[in-house]
């Protein structure tokens, strides 16, 4: 892998589009959202907060092998916090993981409201699909423009 494969490719651009997206529209104090690419890479929601959960890379390791077992929604209890991860995916774009962090959410409580957790996951890997579609659009939009410039600049000379 070339030294700025993973600043440009396009499952890193899509990562941080649907970080900017999906985190504004956090509420203060609530869950801390997470997205983990493959490269290593993580956009949080609440850099302090995330930061204080104290999670560490073989912790998370443990949760990215789960999901790639298939083991997906992955639910897990660190000190009062419930962690809930899945994988973050379109059909052509495989983005990583995304990964919600519940302050004092109980065990029992997350599976409670485990269907609600799934349809925010849902609705992620939703927003990822519209913007990757919105993406290529925009990208063969300006291939047409410029192929249409191109030609008309020709047959001006």
């Amino acid at each position: 892998m070339g030294m700025y494969d993973s600043v440009f490719s396009s499952s890193c651009a899509l990562s941080e589009q649907i970080a900017r997206h999906m985190f504004e529209i956090l509420s203060d104090g609530g869950a801390v959202m997470a997205i983990l690419g493959r490269d290593g890479r993580i956009w949080s929601s609440d850099s302090e907060r995330f930061t204080r959960l104290n999670l560490s890379e073989s912790f998370l390791a443990e949760l990215r092998a789960k999901i790639d077992d298939g083991a997906e929604p992955v639910v897990t209890q660190v000190d009062d916090c419930s962690i809930v991860a899945a994988q973050l995916a379109t059909e052509r774009t495989d983005c990583g993981y995304v990964l919600i962090a519940l302050p004092q959410y109980s065990p029992e409580l997350t599976l409670i409201n485990i269907e609600l957790i799934e349809i925010v996951l849902n609705q992620m890997g939703l927003i990822a699909e519209l913007i990757e579609k919105n993406s290529r659009l925009y990208e063969l939009q300006m291939k047409h423009f410029s192929t249409s410039y191109g030609h008309s600049e020709i047959a001006a000379n």
